[in-house]
């Protein structure tokens, strides 16, 4: 089967879905992306990476990374192989020098070690024929993973703690952001370093 070479486009917090982030794959030729409804802890995870934070302390993809290039296993390339249900397959494929093996994964733990590792992420045509969408604004791309969720009924958010939260981030200048990513960070608060991750990105693009 073809298969597809995928970028990460974007990475959100869902204002409508407690806990859920919007991880958007879009292909690195063409312009169908491939939205994946992922965890918060994961989320994180890929967030760190992505921005070059330093953790305190190793995450547990971090220790994976360090664990597996100790006894010389690289991970070579992550593949989504299947989508059953709205649910995506991965594997990673991993090479110790000698032979490559197959280990299944979480794709969201999956496309984590695939940051940490730098690999190429694919999938197969027929996946994203099936759930790829084209989008020219990666804003709707968002607005279309929380439909999505929506729609996998997830439960939908019931406190108002995190549009508080939101708005206070919104008043602090940039230089207050900066230091509070970095306390965030020293504490090993990721949720909250993730949530203030994405209000410093969107000052920049502003």
């Amino acid at each position: 089967m073809k298969k597809v070479r995928l970028d990460i486009v974007g990475l959100s917090y869902s204002q409508t879905q407690s806990g859920a982030y919007a991880l958007v794959l879009g292909e690195s030729s063409g312009s169908r992306r491939l939205p994946i409804i992922i965890g918060g802890f994961e989320a994180q995870a890929i967030a760190i990476e992505l921005e070059k934070m330093s953790p305190s302390r190793p995450l547990t993809h971090d220790l994976f990374k360090t664990f597996a290039l100790t006894f010389h296993i690289n991970v070579t390339e992550v593949l989504i192989y299947n989508l059953v249900e709205g649910i995506f397959y991965a594997k990673l494929i991993c090479h110790d020098g000698t032979r490559d093996v197959e280990i299944d994964a979480r794709t969201s733990d999956a496309i984590a070690l695939a940051v940490r590792f730098g690999c190429d992420i694919y999938t197969y045509e027929f996946i994203l024929k099936n759930a790829g969408i084209v989008l020219d604004d990666e804003s709707e791309a968002a607005k279309a993973v929380a439909d999505i969720t929506k729609a996998a009924n997830q439960e939908p958010a019931t406190e108002t703690s995190g549009a508080s939260e939101l708005t206070e981030l919104k008043s602090k200048s940039s230089e207050e952001l900066k230091n509070m990513l970095q306390t965030a960070l020293d504490e090993e608060k990721y949720e909250t370093a993730s949530k203030i991750r994405d209000e410093l990105n969107q000052r920049k693009k502003s």
